[in-house]
């Protein structure tokens, strides 16, 4: 793998901290692009900004301009479950884009999008399956992704009982649709800030920590692809 591709929301601090100043530095399309040389590979990391729309744009960035070979987002979400409690660490199985709806009009499922049979967006299986063998401690999630930022406990179990997802956040669907679309294998790692009960100020204690421990997971796996 030569040219990978980061996409990160919020959590720039942790790739400024564990991979320090870039070689360079390039502005395209609104963003700013770090590209590090690392041992057998470039790496681009864009800094997106929170939400579908940004993360969308970022991520045909990186594929059409950089040309990446691969697309890896990391970053902190919301658990849905019991389980899913603070710093669990986790892969992206799959995703569903919960406020995409067109049902009214074409008879498609509230989330779905036509070309897939079901409401899930499928991030690369095989990368899921290597993650899982180089990093056994993570678990197979389905998230909720929407541009909406999940604070009341009673709105995470909904999303739990309605699609059966176990983590919320605002990126994944538009990473995964945009990599689906164009043929580009992705790879989500994400770590839990605030659990069922918490919220937005326990995501705001906990961002700093718990993305240092999700760039860290990311980080052994893409060295080992």
């Amino acid at each position: 793998m030569k040219k990978i591709g980061m996409l990160v929301a919020v959590e720039m601090e942790a790739v400024l901290s564990r991979y320090g100043s870039a070689q360079r530095t390039e502005e395209r399309s609104g963003f700013r692009v770090y590209i590090y040389a690392m041992d057998g590979y470039t790496l681009y990391v864009v800094h997106s900004g929170a939400g579908e729309l940004a993360a969308a744009a970022a991520a045909q960035l990186l594929i059409d301009r950089y040309e990446v070979e691969l697309l890896v987002n990391f970053g902190v979400v919301g658990g849905l479950t019991e389980e899913m409690a603070q710093t669990k660490t986790v892969v992206v199985e799959k995703v569903v884009h919960y406020d995409f709806d067109t049902s009214a009009y074409d008879g498609t499922l509230p989330g779905q999008y036509a070309e897939y049979p079901d409401v899930y967006l499928p991030a690369t299986p095989e990368l899921v399956e290597k993650a899982l063998q180089l990093a056994p401690e993570l678990k197979k999630v389905i998230c909720a992704s929407a541009d909406k930022f999940v604070d009341a406990q009673a709105a995470k179990e909904d999303l739990h009982r309605r699609f059966g997802a176990d983590i919320c956040e605002m990126e994944a669907a538009a990473v995964v649709l945009t990599c689906n679309r164009c043929g580009i294998p992705c790879l989500l790692i994400k770590t839990v800030s605030d659990g069922l009960a918490g919220g937005a100020e326990e995501f705001g204690v906990a961002l700093g920590r718990t993305s240092e421990l999700c760039l860290k997971v990311a980080d052994r796996i893409i060295r080992e692809l």
